[in-house]
This record gives structure tokens, sequence and C-alpha cells, in this order.
């Protein structure tokens, strides 16, 4: 029981896996918001050809 203890608390003191686990939220934030940054101005940018063809 006493070793079932220390065990448990070591692991209670590393917080490298909820540092990752952040860091894991962080990156994925920052790809949702490329993600969509680029597809809106993908779409811009289609809408902004499409004008300048037509008007040729």
């Amino acid at each position: 029981m006493l070793a079932y203890l220390m065990t448990w608390m070591q692991l209670r003191a590393d917080r490298r896996a909820v540092t990752a686990i952040e860091y894991g939220l962080i990156a994925s934030l920052v790809a949702v918001a490329i993600v969509t940054a680029v597809t809106a101005l993908g779409t811009g940018l289609g809408t902004a050809f499409t004008t300048v063809t037509a008007a040729l």
C-alpha cells in the first residue's frame, strides 16, 4: 500500500503530462485559426478573380 501511495504522489507531482496537454490544446487552437484565416482569404481571392475575369 505504501508503494502505491508513493507512486501516486510521484505521478501527481509530475506536471509534464499536464503541460503537454496544454501545449496540444494551444497548438490545435492556433491550427483552427490558421485554417479559418486561409479559408476566408481563399474565398476572398476567388471572388476577386471572378470579378476581374467577368470584367475582362
